[in-house]
């Protein structure tokens, strides 16, 4: 099962370029990966049968418990074969309905495929917190696709409401799912069920937030206006997404835990008074849509409700009926979909008033949508009626709710009606439809899955013999899978719904009226737009009255609830240490001396390069105490911080005044002196009190021994970084590279990927070109004579490969000695912060020319890939290795892969640093020459003209 999600992951991040070299015939190359899915759950076929499971687990994050645990199922195996099967076919489907060189091609192949990866991680994930991950990641990947026409406002609206709706219900389900999993013992759902559940308040809290995300996540009301919006995104999205798999994974989580938590209080009432609603409201409102998309669109939303009431009702016939509803639905929905989009590319319209003769003109497109469509309405011999009938006998016990369903689907007979008829008959008064070629690979696919809506209609009982395991969970069936019952009242109730939705559609004219007046005051998307709306209007409100522009004001506010909160605390309890050594030698009363007058200094400091040097001497001090402490490592990447720090600084005070401004008044200085004084007390108390609080010994005193024995380094330090707390390291890098990103993105004006600057050819100012002059730095000649140093050129050009090779150096014998990956990047890039206040902008491009964004998905990437490649290998994620070998000429040496883990740390490092250097030093000095000012002197423009 790893295999599978690691194929999609590789066939994602291929995707891009194969699509550069294919085009839109890349498509049928990556519908090889939820092939191999599907085709994998084929294979696993007579386990399913007999009701086995599939188990898969691999270590993740041992100290928490967490193992990336999957388990194939008999409801698993239908999603598996839903999603990779109806996955390949709209891969395939894409490959004719994009045209060679659509915007975005390239992503959307990518971010499809990494879609499918994940839905198929959720299906298979048996570790609750693993289900969560791979939701979340369907979540952002929806949002991409929903989103993927960026020019157009009602794509970036629809996506943006998805996201923000199935994000919302997602949180609330990750605190249900942390309940659950806390008071059961484990967030395995194969162990919770063979335990016994919490009881009381807990699981019943539990059990409402885990329905809110199930619910969002499948459009269920008062979720479900983002669905409809949704149909901004391409067709084959909407395919797949909205019919197949993403709008599945709250019915599919719902199944998933139905036979455990059914008997919980307010499971069913939930489910069932949820889902009828959506029935209904779904299915009236598809009668009063023009567009076959948004047709289909409600219909879904619609249909979806049934899914809920039927796989959360808890029984055994129901059970039954809810996988066999699953499937129908996936097959038919999808099909119909991929129909529309075939509709709307030959004939460039989806509005059914414009829509008129198209069964004569493509008669095999109608005979597919007609056999989806009857599947839909529930017409013999289609899985559709199957799934139909048994929906009806499993709630013979239960009339209100049977009564509902009927009339539910009385509603889907009618919109499917319409749907034929919009689509492909002849109309009065409209003129005959214009058709273009669609294509083998468009038609192909719907044609699969109607078609397989027919054999698993006819071969009904074989079908229900596979999904029969689930619904033993439950008990034992009544009833089994079949295309005739007999006279039943199933089968009655069956043909009163299709005689109703028959009428129903042919009294469609007189109902126009009725239709237009029987809708709710509010839109679903009206009453999101509205709630949006007033959280702004809120967030506009309270950050007016909070947010005042003052950051003394904000640090101010800050330091006061510090001092009169954990400050006052700490008079009380006094939990400080009772003996205090105030040094160990007399070094460090010196450096505290020097530290305490620069921090008094800086307060007073008039300039502002003055008070930034004078704080940079705190930061210097503190690591002259590590170097008296005996700690190397922090001393040397804390001159480092220090240093690179300084540099940042003086970057950004190029557009500060010199001075400071006369503020604060003298009658406040010493309000803020005290405020500062007492902030610095407490401190200094809770300092203190947790060197005193600690009562068990620190796991650190392990460290030594467990960087030698399992890290196989002698630098606790470094083997700390990347292998005992290697997970911890991993976040600081994603912070890393969102802080950059932030950073840029508040500089930035145009594209940080873009080509780099051209370097300007040289002029001497009244003088002719030379362009065969030997330099120091070739970007020197585009800074002003009077800002540029020859000394300095010469020393950078003399310097800078030997500190890159310093840092290399660090880099890798920061395993056993002083340095690492996180000291190696910050010497690199001081390299860099040289190499461009020597040459300027110019120069940096010179000096690096690939992008800041490069570098830093290039170093995630090698950090990430390091951890899975030691999962492939059999051991924990970030779990390092020694390999041995033997270099002729040097003897026996050995290599540790955590060193690959550090190289991600270097780049993150070295991405960050150009990324800053780019946005506050270049792009900076490109604001500052485009408003006619020479911050680095520059001489000529790209262009060879005077800047």
């Amino acid at each position: 099962m790893l295999l599978l999600l690691i194929l999609h992951l590789v066939a994602a991040l291929v995707a891009p370029l194969l699509v550069r070299w294919w085009g839109p015939r890349a498509f049928l190359a990556l519908a090889l990966a939820p092939a191999a899915a599907a085709g994998w759950a084929v294979a696993h076929t007579p386990a399913v049968r007999a009701g086995g499971t599939v188990v898969e687990a691999y270590p993740w994050i041992g100290q928490l418990g967490l193992d990336l645990a999957f388990r194939l199922t008999t409801l698993s195996w239908l999603m598996t074969l839903l999603v990779g099967g109806v996955g390949a076919l709209v891969l395939v489907y894409c490959s004719r309905y994009f045209r060679v060189g659509s915007v975005g091609l390239a992503r959307f192949a990518a971010v499809l495929v990494a879609f499918a990866g994940a839905m198929l991680g959720l299906v298979l994930a048996d570790d609750l917190l693993l289900l969560y991950v791979c939701w979340e990641l369907t979540t952002v990947f929806s949002y991409l696709l929903i989103g993927h026409s960026t020019e157009r406002r009602s794509s970036r609206w629809a996506a943006a409401q998805a996201l923000t709706v199935t994000t919302l219900g997602g949180l609330a389900m990750l605190v249900g799912v942390l309940i659950l999993g806390h008071h059961a013992g484990s967030y395995r759902w194969s162990e919770i069920t063979d335990g016994p559940l919490p009881g009381g308040a807990a699981l019943t809290v539990a059990v409402v937030l885990i329905l809110v995300g199930a619910l969002s996540k499948s459009a269920i009301l008062p979720f479900s206006s983002w669905l409809p919006a949704a149909m901004a995104a391409p067709t084959p999205v909407s395919a797949y997404l909205h019919a197949a798999a993403m709008v599945k994974a709250g019915v599919y989580l719902i199944a998933l835990l139905a036979p455990v938590l059914a008997t919980a209080v307010p499971w069913r009432p939930v489910v069932v008074t949820a889902g009828l609603a959506t029935m209904l409201v779904g299915g009236w409102a598809a009668l009063r849509q023009t567009d076959l998309k948004l047709l289909l669109a409600y219909g879904t939303v619609s249909q979806l409700g049934l899914l809920v009431v039927v796989t959360g009702a808890g029984t055994p016939d129901a059970a039954l009926a809810g996988t066999a509803m699953l499937l129908a639905h996936a097959l038919f929905k999808a099909a119909l979909f991929l129909v529309v989009g075939v509709v709307d590319h030959t004939t460039g319209t989806r509005e059914l008033g414009e829509l008129s003769g198209l069964g004569r003109r493509a008669p095999v497109l109608f005979g597919v949508a007609l056999l989806a469509a009857a599947s839909m309405a529930g017409l013999p011999p289609l899985i559709g009626f199957v799934a139909k009938e048994a929906v009806f006998a499993a709630f013979t016990d239960r009339p209100l709710v049977l009564a509902l369903l009927v009339l539910g689907t009385v509603l889907t007979v009618a919109y499917s009606a319409r749907f034929l008829w919009g689509a492909f008959a002849v109309k009065d008064g409209v003129a005959p439809t214009g058709t273009g070629p669609a294509g083998a690979a468009m038609l192909l696919p719907p044609a699969v899955l109607a078609g397989a809506g027919l054999v698993t209609g006819v071969l009904a009982g074989p079908v229900g013999g596979l999904l029969g395991p689930y619904a033993q969970l439950f008990g034992t069936p009544g009833e089994q899978l079949a295309l005739w019952h007999g006279l039943t009242p199933a089968l009655g109730l069956s043909v009163l719904a299709l005689g109703g939705g028959g009428l129903l559609f042919a009294l469609r004219g007189p109902l126009v009226p009725v239709l237009a007046r029987l809708r709710f005051p509010v839109s679903g998307s009206e009453g999101y737009e509205w709630v949006s709306r007033r959280f702004d209007l809120l967030a506009i409100e309270v950050t007016g009255a909070t947010q005042r522009g003052s950051l003394p004001q904000f640090l101010g506010t800050i330091l006061i609830v510090l001092v009169a909160v954990p400050g006052v605390a700490l008079l009380v309890t006094r939990p400080w240490l009772t003996r205090i050594a105030l040094w160990d030698t007399p070094l460090q009363v010196v450096v505290v001396l020097v530290v305490a007058v620069a921090a008094v200094l800086a307060v007073g400091a008039r300039r502002r390069l003055t008070a930034m040097l004078l704080v940079g001497v705190t930061g210097y001090g503190s690591a002259m105490l590590f170097v008296l402490y005996g700690a190397p490592d922090l001393a040397l990447t804390q001159f480092l911080v220090e240093t690179a720090t300084i540099a940042v600084f003086v970057l950004v005070l190029r557009r500060l005044p010199e001075r400071f401004s006369a503020r604060p008044l003298r009658s406040s200085r010493w309000v803020r002196r005290l405020v500062g004084l007492a902030a610095g007390v407490v401190f200094v108390g809770l300092t203190l009190t947790a060197a005193g609080a600690r009562q068990a010994p620190p796991d650190s005193l392990a460290f030594p021994q467990l960087a030698v024995e399992q890290g196989h380094g002698r630098n606790v330090v470094n083997v700390t970084l990347v292998d005992i707390r290697a997970w911890d390291t991993m976040g600081e890098l994603a912070v890393l590279v969102v802080a950059a990103t932030g950073v840029a993105s508040l500089v930035f004006q145009r594209s940080r990927t873009g080509p780099r600057p051209r370097r300007p050819r040289p002029r001497q100012p009244g003088g002719p070109r030379r362009t065969d002059r030997a330099v120091w730095l070739r970007g020197g000649s585009t800074l002003h004579e009077r800002q540029r140093s020859i000394v300095f050129e010469v020393v950078t050009r003399l310097l800078f490969h030997t500190v890159v090779l310093f840092s290399l150096f660090l880099l890798f014998s920061g395993h056993n000695a002083p340095g690492g990956g996180f000291a190696g990047g910050l010497v690199a890039s001081l390299a860099l912060v040289v190499r461009y206040l020597a040459g300027g902008r110019y120069e940096l491009a010179e000096a690096v020319p690939v992008g800041a964004g490069t570098v830093l998905g290039a170093g995630l990437a090698v950090a990430v890939g390091s951890g899975v490649v030691s999962l492939l290998a059999g051991g924990a994620v970030l779990e390092s290795a020694k390999i041995d070998f033997s270099v002729p000429g040097l003897g026996a040496s050995y290599l540790v892969t955590s060193l690959f883990f550090d190289v991600g740390v270097y780049l993150v490092v070295v991405g960050m640093a150009l990324d800053i250097l780019r946005s506050l030093g270049a792009e900076v000095d490109r604001h500052i020459e485009a408003a006619g000012g020479h911050s680095r002197g520059l001489l000529v423009d790209p262009d060879g003209e005077r800047a």
